[in-house]
């Protein structure tokens, strides 16, 4: 049978599957599911007000002073929640933006991440079938019945944007029916603005600190409705950071600044071979240095290696005497793991394995059965390791009570305080999560494995909290690393000299099931396709009417999990490279051919012509210097970037990086450009430099002398242009900057010098 036609075949059987058990599923449970629908707005018992402060619902309480706090249930890493959401709720509030202070939310479910849930489904974003958007409406229900706090996926504005308006709406609405009881006049004659309440006619205004008791009393209305786009007055505008204050003065705390009295510090040894264990170690004489409070041996779990770690008065007295003790490591099945031997498998893989199709339109078969010529490369991507510059910590106090307390710098504090109560064995509502700033997180702090260390050597010392220390180097060599991917692109060229279809296959391992294996293993399974290891790749925006995109799953030694933008990160190199091959191919300019293949999408289309146009595109250049260009939707934002390199004597300099960026709507624009900036700075230095490589089973890099990153004197000059196209296309921005980043250099490289790199990281 036509591999084509068994694809379409099989991919309507999925389909059916899917539809069938969601279906059949909802006749059972579905009244359950929409009865116990959440509620946004009523606040959790775990919302507590100081002295002073009135809790209007969820996500609003407001001071007898006039100070509004916001409760943020996303976790600040530079990316800028907190003051993006409190953006939101302000907007609808009316309130002065002065007056507005955040919170970390407690843990609560009203507190979900839905969104993060509904945007893993396997179907293209222009997929608006029955089938597409009942998966989708389905994900994000079991969102809301999970209640998992969690950050990621470029979800937090978009998860966020109805439920903190509306929050807003309803405070403001309060604040209005007590205002109208205090002055006695009618509701409709009061005006909101900068926190105050006016009667205009009369001229008596009421602050917001003044009504607040009042209001606060009052019940919440049952609707009330939101501003359309043309009333914003701060949505939309650039307002000062609510984070950076703290940030430069020096005051903010980070996980690492966790100071509970009696505290104790901990330095671990994990084993260096994935899968390892301890043989054998002699402790004997370490045990009586001074300082040294206990040596601890423990076992791998599905979330960490096998380790010994030593708790002692002082971080580097425990470091020390770690570094003392004789260390016998027992390597097991991996042993013997190399990348070199893993990538020239997946190579055959490639040849060998037909993958899983995850996207079939017209017929790809045919037009390869018929084609004058055909164009064919192999593109590869390597393990990449987070290097947040926040070493991994958690401090983790277990008291004899049954009680718990954690200080971490987490992406997902529910799972946290799952964790640790599983370890300590205790009721998880006696486990108190502190959540403070993240020094990077890129996808690594939403892993529990230094949590659950923590967890099991304070289980051990009950009442007296220790602060787990990662260095540098077990970092680097524990990570869950971005997976290593290749992928075959094929092109069909027609008589005419036309493209008559493209297939795509990649091989590589699936950060979804491995991350789902060691937080929640009874879920874990190969039987659903992971929508990260294709995005990229299925879901191309470009017209191409015969095409077939494929993946090959692979289990590998090597952990993976979430790193910045995900799959997109290599798939976006895969595909952009090979679309400026396939423009070169038949002799067109490759922002002209990406252009006419993009007529269906103005949205990418108008993106991809603010990019070209800014960089001057087509204009001179002089010797060893070159443009390319690149353009990735992910995470429902769409960017382009050009990108000007020179190359001399080997080396590749980029100078220039202009991009075009379009997330719906910027709630606020400096953000919006400071993490597009950071974003392009992150994918730069995973393009130029970035390799994690396994021999004999041990990673190979250490530290930052071998896992280089882009410094300030080689950071080019970035220009980021937004452009708006709705509040229907409301996007992230955390993410999608990264992506575009490494094929948009690699063809400026062909342009500059006529090779085309197709391995990371790029090398001439």
């Amino acid at each position: 049978m036509n591999t084509v036609k068994q694809a379409r075949i099989d991919r309507g059987r999925r389909r059916f599957l899917i539809a069938s058990g969601i279906v059949g599923g909802g006749l059972a449970v579905g009244a359950w599911w929409f009865y116990r629908e959440r509620d946004r707005l009523g606040a959790p018992p775990a919302l507590v007000a100081a002295d002073g402060e009135r809790i209007f619902n969820a996500w609003i309480k407001i001071g007898d002073d006039g100070r509004i706090l916001v409760q943020v249930p996303r976790q600040e890493m530079g990316q800028g929640v907190s003051t993006a959401l409190p953006m939101l709720v302000a907007e609808e509030l009316d309130a002065d933006f002065a007056d507005v202070h955040y919170e970390q939310a407690p843990i609560a479910p009203v507190y979900g991440n839905a969104t993060m849930l509904a945007d893993g489904v396997p179907f293209r974003p222009d997929d608006h079938g029955w089938v597409a958007e009942l998966v989708r409406h389905t994900q994000f229900k079991a969102g809301q019945l999970l209640g998992l706090q969690a950050t990621g996926g470029s979800t937090s504005v978009r998860d966020a944007f109805e439920p903190m308006r509306r929050a807003g709406a309803t405070a403001r609405a309060m604040l209005v029916t007590a205002a109208a009881r205090r002055l006695g006049v009618a509701e409709s004659e009061l005006e909101v603005a900068a926190s105050r309440v006016t009667h205009a006619p009369s001229r008596r205004s009421l602050s917001f600190a003044e009504l607040a008791a009042e209001a606060a009393a009052l019940p919440m209305p049952d609707d009330v409705a939101l501003k359309p786009r043309e009333r914003f007055t701060l949505l939309g505008t650039p307002r000062p950071r609510l984070d950076v204050p703290a940030k430069v003065d020096g005051s903010a705390h980070y996980g690492i600044d966790a100071r509970p009295p009696g505290l104790v510090y901990a330095a671990i040894a994990q084993c260096p071979v994935f899968g390892g264990t301890v043989k054998h170690y002699e402790g004997g004489d370490v045990a009586e240095w001074p300082g040294v409070r206990a040596i601890v041996e423990l076992p791998a779990t599905r979330t960490s290696a096998a380790a010994v770690a030593v708790v002692a008065d002082h971080y580097w007295q425990a470091k020390k005497a770690l570094e003392a003790i004789p260390i016998e490591w027992h390597g097991g099945a991996h042993a013997a793991h190399d990348t070199g031997e893993q990538k020239a498998r997946y190579a055959a893989l490639l040849d060998d394995d037909p993958g899983r199709v995850y996207d079939a339109a017209g017929d790809s078969a045919a037009a390869f059965a018929a084609a004058a010529r055909t164009l064919e490369a192999d593109y590869h991507a390597p393990y990449l390791a987070h290097a947040t510059m926040e070493p991994m910590n958690c401090t983790t106090l277990i008291r004899a009570d049954g009680s718990g307390e954690v200080w971490v710098g987490n992406q997902a504090p529910t799972l946290v305080r799952w964790i640790t109560a599983e370890v300590a064995g205790v009721d998880s509502e006696r486990v108190t999560v502190h959540t403070p700033y993240l020094g990077g997180g890129f996808g690594r702090r939403g892993e529990m494995d230094v949590v659950m260390q923590a967890a099991l050597i304070a289980e051990r010392l009950r009442d007296t909290p220790i602060q787990l220390v990662w260095s540098r180097e077990e970092d680097m060599r524990h990570d869950l690393y971005r997976p290593m991917a290749s992928a075959r692109l094929r092109a069909a060229i027609d008589a005419d000299g036309a493209l008559a279809g493209v297939e795509i296959k990649s091989v590589g391992q699936s950060a979804v099931t491995e991350l789902t294996r060691r937080l929640l293993p009874a879920m874990a399974s190969d039987l659903m396709k992971d929508k990260t290891m294709s995005e990229g790749l299925f879901d191309l925006p470009y017209a191409f009417a015969n095409r077939t995109v494929s993946h090959v799953r692979t289990h590998e030694a090597v952990p993976v999990g979430f790193w910045r933008s995900v799959g997109h990160s290599m798939n976006a190199f895969f595909a952009e490279g090979f679309v400026d091959e396939i423009a070169h191919t038949l002799g067109q300019d490759p922002f002209e051919f990406r252009r006419a293949a993009l007529g269906h999408a103005p949205r990418h289309r108008r993106v991809l012509e603010v990019a070209a146009e800014r960089a001057g595109w087509g204009g001179p250049l002089d010797g060893g210097r070159g443009r390319g260009i690149a353009l990735a939707e992910s995470f429902h934002a769409v960017v382009a970037q050009v990108a000007e390199v020179r190359v001399a004597d080997e080396a590749i300099t980029v100078e220039r990086v202009v991009c075009a960026i379009d997330c719906g709507f910027a709630l606020n624009p400096d953000i919006v450009r400071a993490q597009v900036e950071s974003a392009i700075i992150f994918g730069l230095s995973a393009a130029l430099h970035g390799e994690i490589s396994v021999r004999n089973g041990r990673v190979e890099q250490g530290n930052f002398p071998d896992y280089r990153m882009v410094g300030l004197a080689s950071t080019p000059r970035i220009e980021v242009h937004i452009v708006e196209s709705g509040l229907e296309h409301l996007g992230g921005v955390g993410e999608p900057g990264t992506p575009p980043l490494a094929p948009a250099v690699a063809n400026a490289v062909f342009a500059a010098c006529g090779k085309r790199l197709r391995e990371l990281p790029l090398r001439v």
